[in-house]
């Protein structure tokens, strides 16, 4: 399934600091001798002439870097790297190979970053990490357990050895080699228990996580990270058990705050709101300065929808900031910001209560100047929400744009405005313009695309696609919509599953793509797999359009009350959904 509207994607710019050579007595070798390998175990810089040539590579690799090259940029400097013998350039080629994602040569220049910079503790755990990532993980357990054993700081090593079994693709095995690893005499410290119950965690082992848990509080018992464990892995076990231990702590360190708003975070996620309430009520009893708990008071009773409560706490929390603000001449105060988070919580709730006038009144009185473009962006939606386009327009046009980042959110703005109203070639139009003007971003190009698919004008939806991931080649929801329409055009199913696959590398738990994979497998003719894909999807997103998918697999594989269930609960959600009826329709199904 493509997303209609599209995530604002995050560039990926790494750090360029410009590289500042070592000093420069002779000239660059590729293999060191005696006197070099000495040097090299000290952990020395290496003595190498700045050539032109270094010095445009250099430049070269960081250039490509930012234009998003980073395949050439990492190669680049990896060679570098081992003709000059810098673990500075080996360590950069490191970090532009896992910008790239290309980890065998992450792999590569991780080991050279740590041959050339052997007591840097970084370079060896992002070596001993990349291995065991790429499951080399032989001997692993015996090399992580000699490097603690050396270690002046165990506590540190051990951390450090956690950091590196996390990166195992097979959690169950990670534990296993950090079990090995932390031998008896280091178990008598408290981080090799803490470290253990986060592997056991990720290995999805709750009741051994928990365990070890308790086992670092017995150790340490005023430690509030043991005791914040005890509740977050006890919770998956013994949840009233859990909640019966983090509150005996809290009678013993009622100062602890950081796990007094984890425990009412819980209670709101276990919708134990009055326990929640209570708990907060609490703090504030012990803490009466402590202002901020008015917001999480709100945010609890937003949350409980208990709207009335949670808007006259927000006033009441408006009101002390604004106080601050007028007597505190510190400009480096938050009040402003805190203020204006407040208002935002306040639109929210008078939305939900379809209260749009006054969630835009709401939006005019933030005077933040970093959140006012995002406001009046916000209000302008709002605007065409209550049907005055003519507002919601004048709103966007009064907006100064800081940079192209704004110039693309406005476009995008108004063409989703344009296109809620039903006004799809008006839409099209700001996009189209809004391309010619910003030819490189992703986002306007995904839009304008998805608007051309809305129209069966499938030649510039493949075209814009194409050139999306040309642009962005980590853009998950371009390889996924392209992929999913040619599954459900059930045409070049084989590039259709390279694009699937290739979404689904990036983003393994997104239920679109679960969704799209499904469908794909549907048309395969892989019925029991798209049903497993179709399910997962479903499980995260219980939508109409994967009810409709998956009510068709589950109807052709003669599941057939099954696929009624899932149908009347999509229709339940959303009655008019296109996907749905026309799925119903095709099949000659009647819901009663």
């Amino acid at each position: 399934m493509k997303r209609s509207i599209p995530l604002l994607l995050a560039l990926l710019a790494p750090a360029c600091a410009l590289w500042t050579g070592p000093v420069y007595s002779a000239q660059a070798k590729k293999v060191p001798d005696q006197t070099e390998q000495i040097r090299l175990h000290s952990g020395e810089l290496p003595a190498v002439k700045l050539t032109a040539d270094i010095l445009y590579r250099i430049l070269a690799s960081e250039i490509a870097a930012q234009r998003g090259h980073y395949d050439m940029a990492g190669q680049t400097l990896l060679d570098l790297a081992q003709e000059t013998s810098d673990s500075r350039l080996a360590k950069r080629a490191f970090q532009f190979s896992m910008a790239d994602r290309d980890l065998p040569r992450a792999l590569k220049a991780a080991r050279a970053w740590a041959l050339l910079a052997p007591n840097d503790p970084e370079a060896v755990a992002a070596s001993l990490a990349l291995a065991a990532s790429n499951g080399q993980t032989a001997g692993l357990a015996s090399t992580l357990r000699k490097r603690i054993e050396k270690a002046d700081n165990k506590e540190q090593a051990i951390i450090q050895a956690s950091a590196i079994v996390s990166k195992m693709a097979d959690k169950r095995v990670a534990l296993d080699v950090l079990e090995k690893a932390l031998y008896p005499a280091v178990r008598t410290l408290q981080v090799s228990h803490l470290a253990l119950a986060d592997a056991a965690w990720a290995a999805q082992s709750p009741s051994k996580a928990l365990a070890e848990a308790r086992r670092a509080l017995a150790l340490e018992p005023d430690s509030e990270a043991a005791a914040q464990r005890v509740l977050e892995y006890g919770l998956k076990v013994d949840s009233v058990a859990a909640i019966a231990e983090t509150r005996a702590y809290l009678d013993k360190h009622p100062d602890n705050r950081k796990l007094q708003l984890m425990l009412v975070n819980r209670l709101v996620d276990r919708h134990d709101f009055d326990a929640a309430l209570a708990q907060v009520k609490s703090m504030r009893q012990r803490a009466p300065e402590d202002f901020d708990l008015l917001y999480t008071e709100a945010e609890v009773n937003m949350r409980a929808t208990r709207y009335p409560e949670a808007q006259a706490l927000l006033e009441e929390y408006i009101n002390v900031q604004t106080q601050r603000r007028k007597s505190i001449n510190d400009k480096a105060s938050n009040a402003m910001a805190d203020a204006s988070d407040a208002r935002l919580l306040l639109v929210q709730i008078a939305e939900k209560q379809n209260r749009l006038g006054e969630a835009i009144a709401q939006l005019d009185l933030i005077d933040d100047s970093t959140l006012r473009f995002q406001a009046q962006i916000h209000k302008a939606v709002l605007q065409a929400k209550q049907g005055n386009l003519a507002q919601a327009r004048a709103t966007i046009d009064a907006l100064k744009h800081q940079d192209h980042h704004e110039r693309s959110v406005i476009a995008l703005t108004l063409a989703s405005i344009y296109r809620e109203a039903g006004r799809t070639d008006t839409a099209i139009e700001i996009l189209a313009k809004a391309d010619a003007d910003l030819p490189n971003t992703a986002e306007i190009k995904y839009d304008l695309a998805m608007l051309y698919e809305r129209q069966g004008k499938f030649a510039e939806f493949e075209t814009l696609m194409k050139r999306i991931i040309e642009l962005d080649p980590n853009n998950a929801n371009a390889y996924n919509s392209l992929g999913y329409t040619y599954a459900d055009q059930n045409r070049m199913l084989d590039e259709a599953q390279n694009l699937l696959e290739r979404a689904l590398d990036l983003e393994p738990d997104n239920p679109y793509i679960l969704d799209s994979v499904g469908w794909y497998l549907y048309r395969t003719g892989d019925y029991e797999a798209a049903i497993e894909y179709l399910r997962r999807s479903y499980g995260q997103l219980p939508s109409a359009d994967v009810a409709a998918h998956l009510g068709e697999v589950l109807w052709v594989s003669t599941h057939k009350e099954q696929a009624r269930r899932i149908w009347r609960e999509g229709l339940a959600k959303d009655p008019q959904n296109e996907t749905l009826l026309k799925t119903l329709r095709r099949l000659g199904v009647t819901l009663k």
